[in-house]
């Protein structure tokens, strides 16, 4: 009789621990798992706005028609681009400057020094070693006076421009991603492409 109690207490409380591992998380078996994706690849969580793949797909075609460019291509020197700001046009609420970020990274990458990127989002931590050096608070491997910041050959920009169709049968979006490669001395637009994307379906996309 006492082994019967024993083995019914044992099975009470696994089913106990069952029950508080399934509500904390860490398994949930009737749920849905994680599917691991490319980031260039549209998965099943999709919705009619701008997604990783057109993120992917629109950056790459950037970087490579950057580094086609003559003035960048054929340059004596290493050209010097600073990012200026993308303007979001469209009804989504998302992180614009992405775009900028991932052609960075891929011309960083993949372009073999052909141009540099300054860190102008970085000029008030930059300023004030600059002042510790000359100060003498912090040591330099090269002459404390002669600390300088370059300045800028080109203006690295962008703009996501969007149309929106919304009747009973579903929604349609339309967005045009445009980035311009700026002359920073004669605001020269040197380069511009362009890619267009459209969508349509029954879910909006809503962004986190």
């Amino acid at each position: 009789m006492q082994g019967k109690i024993l083995i019914l207490s044992f099975a009470v409380g696994a089913a106990l621990l069952s029950g508080c591992a399934s509500s904390s998380g860490v398994k949930n078996p009737s749920g849905v798992p994680v599917t691991e994706m490319r980031p260039d690849e549209q998965g099943f969580v999709a919705g009619t706005g701008v997604e990783s793949q057109d993120l992917v797909a629109v950056t790459d075609k950037m970087s490579r028609g950057i580094l086609a460019v003559p003035q960048v291509a054929n340059a004596q020197g290493t050209p010097r681009i600073v990012l200026d700001p993308v303007v979001n046009e469209t009804r989504f609420p998302i992180n614009k400057d992405i775009f900028l970020t991932r052609i960075r990274t891929q011309l960083n990458s993949r372009s073999a020094g052909k141009v540099r990127f300054l860190a102008r989002d970085r000029m008030a931590t930059l300023e004030q070693e600059r002042e510790m050096k000359r100060s003498g608070q912090v040591t330099s491997s090269s002459d404390p006076n002669v600390v300088e910041f370059k300045g800028a050959d080109y203006f690295l920009t962008g703009k996501l421009q969007g149309l929106t169709t919304k009747t009973t049968a579903g929604t349609s979006d339309y967005v045009l991603y445009s980035f311009q490669l700026i002359d920073a001395r004669t605001s020269d637009i040197i380069w511009e492409d362009s890619a267009e994307i459209k969508k349509q379906g029954l879910e909006d996309a809503a962004y986190r």
